[in-house]
């Protein structure tokens, strides 16, 4: 059984204005030719799938096109999805009474019984092998009404159960002390249920496992300050053949366990993961083990952020000289600048744009830097000792802050001095 975990597409994402369509598109392409080649038998999307819990139609139309193309052309195609925190639990459910027919499983919502009680059944899906002699499709309408329930085709076998777990908000999960050890209650009683059945266990996730990496001063991970929701690796029991994870964009192994993964991201969602690597994974489960593979895809257009340290506007529009020249294409890298601000210049982002004509290159972001604050001369405590400061000083102290230690200019203060004067502050 070979199965492919990915996470994280984050469909429709505009990137500093920047529509990704054909970045997405040309991640679906080569994800369908690894799955023909490979002969893939599970996929995996371990959530995250849009971007935003309210897609563009657009969005949906290109998600929906994918899920169509893939398994028509891979007809023994099993597919899994769970929502992670930028989707629709409720939207990405929805269409399921018509994904079962393609094989298609999705869980984005923890139910709950009469009793008030998670129902872990739903959060169970069987994954299946066809036998030689089984077709390939069937009409779901003629299926007993429990082997419908659980997405079990006629002549098909259960090979392995896989545990889908979506992104768990407060309340989707069992009592406890705190939110991880709730988590892991949860994963533990899931695995109670098919532990015993003899068959490989599969689990899947949308959270932070404790002893991940983040990209440094990446936002768009989005992680919770201090580590509040990290998850302990221990909630995924040594026995469990894979766990498919994400939320987190760099593509790892957790705690050096070989067979706890991040898949990544398939495309670089912010200049903080510029130098990460992108692709997916493939798990290989047979009578000799496990075998677990990175296969890796190269982005449509990639990331640039010059120079490496910010610097001077001078030094700046020399390193811009030094980019190759061309035409603009979707090919052409996204381009990152980052420019030392020392004094004011309000004339720098037209300076940088003049400078980027016939450049190869797609602008996206100008990082004006400032050089480190030093302590504040000015103190106020109290509305009172607040009131004892002049105006022109404070304005003369927040100019020596964020231009590190420079005076401001006779011209400018004196332009400030008759404005307060008029002002009659």
């Amino acid at each position: 059984m070979k199965i492919l975990h990915t996470a994280d597409w984050h469909l429709g994402q505009t990137f500093y204005e920047y529509d990704r369509r054909e970045e997405h598109l040309h991640f679906f392409e080569w994800l369908k030719q690894q799955i023909k080649q490979h002969e893939i038998d599970v996929l995996l999307i371990a959530g995250d799938v849009f971007d935003s819990p309210n897609p563009s139609a657009e969005s949906q139309r290109m998600y929906y096109r994918f899920l169509r193309e893939v398994t028509a052309g891979n007809p023994s195609l099993q597919i899994i999805i769970i929502a992670g925190n930028h989707d629709s639990a409720a939207r990405l459910e929805a269409p399921n009474p018509l994904l079962e027919n393609l094989n298609i499983t999705v869980r984005g919502i923890v139910r709950r019984n009469a009793e008030s009680n998670i129902d872990l059944q739903h959060l169970i899906v069987p994954i299946y092998t066809v036998s030689s002699d089984s077709p390939v499709r069937s009409d779901a309408s003629s299926r007993p009404l429990s082997t419908v329930s659980l997405n079990i085709p006629p002549h098909r076998e259960i090979a392995a159960y896989c545990l889908a777990v979506p992104y768990l908000r407060q309340g989707d999960y069992p009592s406890a002390e705190t939110y991880s050890k709730g988590i892991q209650q949860l994963y533990e009683q899931l695995f109670n249920e098919v532990k015993e059945k003899g068959k490989p266990v599969v689990a899947m996730g949308h959270l932070q496992a404790t002893g991940s990496e983040i990209s440094e001063d990446d936002r768009s991970e989005r992680t919770v300050i201090g580590g509040l929701e990290c998850v302990s690796p221990d909630a995924f029991d040594e026995a469990i053949t894979y766990t498919a994870l994400g939320h987190l964009h760099r593509s790892q192994r957790v705690s050096h366990r070989d067979n706890v993964r991040y898949s990544g991201t398939p495309m670089p969602m912010s200049f903080a993961e510029r130098n990460n690597t992108s692709g997916v994974v493939m798990i290989t489960i047979d009578a000799e083990g496990t075998d677990i593979n990175k296969l890796a895809f190269e982005p449509l257009a990639g990331l640039v952020s010059i120079p490496p340290q910010a610097r001077p506007l001078e030094e700046v529009l020399q390193v811009i000289g030094e980019l190759p020249d061309g035409d603009v294409t979707l090919r052409s890298p996204y381009l990152e600048i980052k420019i030392l601000m020392t004094e004011p210049e309000p004339s720098y982002k037209y300076k940088i744009e003049e400078a980027l004509k016939g450049k190869a290159v797609r602008l996206a972001r100008i990082a004006a830097m400032l050089p480190q604050k030093k302590a504040s001369g000015i103190a106020a405590t109290s509305y009172e000792e607040l009131q004892t400061i002049r105006p022109l000083d404070m304005a003369l102290d927040v100019f020596k802050r964020k231009y590190g230690g420079t005076e401001m200019p006779d011209t400018m203060k004196q332009l400030l001095e008759s404005v307060i004067k008029e002002a009659g502050i």
